[in-house]
């Protein structure tokens, strides 16, 4: 078994470019052993993906991605080990995707008042799967030519100070994180030094989160760098979290993100794992392997 893994990938079900059973084939190809499925707002890709896992001989990581409201930024929260069947989360994100929706008919009310020759259902063909967002806008307008790259696209239409962009309707952190708990999931705080947030802020954010169960911390990850790492391995250890790790890979969509790899080309190690799996048997859940 290889020593290591990715637990956080976006496939095409949700923003990623690659279908499930292409992303587990991706990560068998790279010698990758366990690899965790985090589509945004959806776990409809998980089935397949985990048919492709015992076909390819990878284990694959029932997860997803969940963005909640923050005074610094969007904040994301993983949910890993979800049960079979979610059924409590399956709805509470249907809610979330109806809120999606509107959002993006208005993003793109708004691109067609400005004169630009973009459509709601060019938008939906684009996306492959049930969960729309801005990425989806930024490649039409590629597609349409009106930009040259989805980079572009964010800089001068799609970033959160552009003219096009439209805020989303967040659930709080206590929402979300009652949202991943209704399904016994491992919650873990993701790629937490992207928040726009001092170190003191973002310890008292870590802090209101443990309060509210959060088992674990992204400190492994494609944007942080070395001395992100090492801040929030600290933060781990200060608030008895788990330390967990991955690419946050989206196919080819985002250049320069590997699946497998973090900062620098490093790799997850298998070992992260151990943390994590103490995390649910400290709960009373059962470990998933």
């Amino acid at each position: 078994m290889s020593a290591f893994v990715d637990l956080h990938t976006h496939s095409s079900a949700s923003d990623g470019m690659d279908s499930p059973a292409e992303l587990v084939a991706l990560a068998a190809s790279l010698s990758l052993s366990v690899i965790a499925i985090t589509d945004h707002d959806t776990v409809s890709g998980l089935d397949e993906a985990v048919a492709a896992g015992n076909i390819h001989g990878v284990t694959v990581v029932r997860g997803c991605e969940v963005a909640v409201s923050s005074p610094y930024g969007e904040m994301h929260l993983l949910g890993l080990w979800l049960s079979e069947n979610p059924l409590a989360l399956v709805t509470a994100l249907e809610k979330i995707r109806v809120e999606r929706d509107a959002r993006n008919r208005e993003m793109v009310d708004r691109f067609r008042r400005a004169g630009f020759a973009v459509s709601y259902p060019e938008l939906l063909t684009v996306a492959e799967g049930e969960s729309v967002g801005r990425p989806h806008m930024a490649r039409l307008l590629v597609q349409k030519g009106i930009c040259s790259s989805t980079r572009e696209a964010f800089a001068k239409f799609l970033g959160d100070d552009k003219a096009m962009y439209v805020p989303r309707v967040l659930p709080s952190p206590a929402e979300g994180m009652a949202m991943l708990q209704s399904v016994n999931a491992t919650t873990i705080l993701a790629h937490p030094m992207l928040l726009r947030a001092l170190p003191l802020e973002l310890d008292g954010m870590v802090r209101q989160l443990v309060s509210l169960g959060l088992d674990g911390i992204e400190a492994y990850h494609s944007d942080h760098d070395s001395a992100a790492t090492r801040h929030v391995k600290k933060l781990a250890d200060r608030y008895g979290l788990a330390c967990s790790g991955g690419s946050d890979y989206h196919g080819v969509v985002r250049s320069g993100v590997t699946l497998g790899r973090v900062w620098n080309d490093a790799r997850v190690p298998l070992a992260l794992m151990e943390g994590l799996l103490e995390c649910r048997i400290r709960q009373g859940l059962s470990a998933p392997y």
